[in-house]
């Protein structure tokens, strides 16, 4: 009895885009029976992000605080994780800000787009806004930053409550997060039909001008590229000068140390695929502890996506560019914030990045629609951002070691 041949999912989804795209321009009259598959696809994946989200961080930051042994190390490597996200953030914005890929395409759906935030919100009224009155409220109409905040502070009080109780909360909510995984997973399987439908609706629109379709392509590869010129800026300038200052050492010798899950990483666009290869490595060959490599890389793996951060950030301001919305400076400072709170939520999730990014758009009350169009140009962009991803992870771990006085082979 043969092997039995499975497509893996990327390619699937590869399969259903390019179809979408040929049934968009040569067969768009039939696009009306077609737009349905991708409202149910964008239907699922809002009905999971939410509680998806809130388990994911509730747990993830009630694992954080019961390290009390590893306090002054986490301190550290989270400190370290904020702001080198925060900077790819920074990077993303300036230079979709500043080559504007998205300006004059037109995509006839600006007449959906009615919940984008209020340009008039100023930036107090946006950080009081974060604290929700109604927790469940804010659930319901899919408020991204007051939802992270209060799972944050309840995965917080869950390490300082009895130990029965935090017991109890911690099982519930791994248990939450494992279903919501699960069904996740189920919304994923039907990403190829489910984006089938939302891209060959998007090409139909603009199927009867060439000109159109031709703007539309042309702004995609100028935001492919902002997004893989982003993450070389990162990876290979930003992360190197970070890792040179604490360090004083070469940090492209320490790159071809860590070489094999590298490369790992960018051909397979996995970091969970090279996580054991570096583990390996790292200790081995520059003498990091098992006790510091063990803390960050998977704290890292989970929490610390450089390349995924720039991504989502780039993505919705060009998202927003497209469908014509002017996001204020207060909104683009919402899109930076949920993009380092979100990686958290979208940990351990086949492509990730989907979900994330679904995250982000909501925050500022952008058309999930604008997903699609992305993704045309997704799975060699996943390749680079998640060889960032775990390039920040290797800086770091380092970083963190050499500020403990350990004696490395850099």
């Amino acid at each position: 009895m043969g092997k039995k041949f499975k497509l893996a999912l990327p390619w699937q989804i590869l399969i259903g885009i390019t179809l979408g795209i040929l049934l968009g321009i040569f067969g768009h009259e039939y696009t009306i029976y077609t737009k349905w598959m991708g409202d149910l696809f964008l239907r699922g994946l809002q009905m999971v992000v939410i509680p998806l989200v809130f388990c994911a961080l509730v747990m993830g930051v009630s694992s954080i605080g019961e390290s009390s042994d590893f306090g002054r190390i986490a301190g550290k490597t989270l400190a370290y994780y904020f702001f080198t996200t925060l900077i790819a953030c920074i990077l993303g914005l300036l230079l979709v800000n500043t080559f504007q890929p998205g300006r004059g395409v037109d995509l006839q759906f600006q007449e959906n787009v009615t919940n984008v935030a209020s340009t008039e919100i100023s930036f107090i009224d946006q950080i009081v806004a974060i604290v929700p009155d109604n927790v469940f409220k804010a659930m319901a109409q899919g408020q991204m930053l007051p939802v992270i905040f209060f799972a944050i502070l309840f995965g917080f009080f869950i390490t300082v409550s009895t130990p029965k109780s935090r017991t109890l909360l911690t099982d519930f909510f791994n248990g939450g997060y494992e279903v919501m995984i699960k069904i996740t997973f189920l919304v994923i399987r039907f990403a190829p039909i489910g984006l089938f439908g939302v891209v060959s609706t998007m090409v139909g629109a603009q199927a009867g001008d060439p000109k159109a379709l031709k703007i539309m392509f042309g702004s995609l590869g100028i935001y492919a590229a902002i997004i893989a010129g982003g993450c070389l800026i990162q990876g290979l300038a930003i992360l190197p000068g970070i890792y040179l200052a604490f360090t004083r050492k070469n940090p492209y010798k320490f790159m071809s140390q860590m070489g094999t899950g590298l490369m790992t990483t960018f051909f397979t666009a996995s970091s969970a695929a090279s996580l054991p290869i570096n583990l390996k490595d790292i200790q081995e060959k520059t003498g990091v502890s098992r006790k510091i490599a063990g803390f960050c890389l998977p704290l890292g793996n989970t929490i610390n996506m450089n390349g995924t951060a720039l991504f989502e950030c780039v993505t919705a301001i060009f998202v927003a560019q497209v469908y014509g919305i002017e996001l204020t400076l207060v909104q683009q400072i919402v899109v930076v914030l949920t993009s380092l709170l979100a990686a958290v939520g979208a940990a351990g999730i086949p492509l990730a990045g989907l979900v994330m990014l679904a995250v982000v758009l909501k925050a500022v009350g952008l058309p999930l629609e604008g997903i699609a169009l992305v993704l045309v140009v997704q799975q060699p962009l996943d390749m680079i951002r998640s060889a960032v991803n775990v390039w920040g992870d290797l800086t770091g771990a380092v970083i963190v070691a050499k500020s403990e006085g350990e004696t490395l082979n850099l």
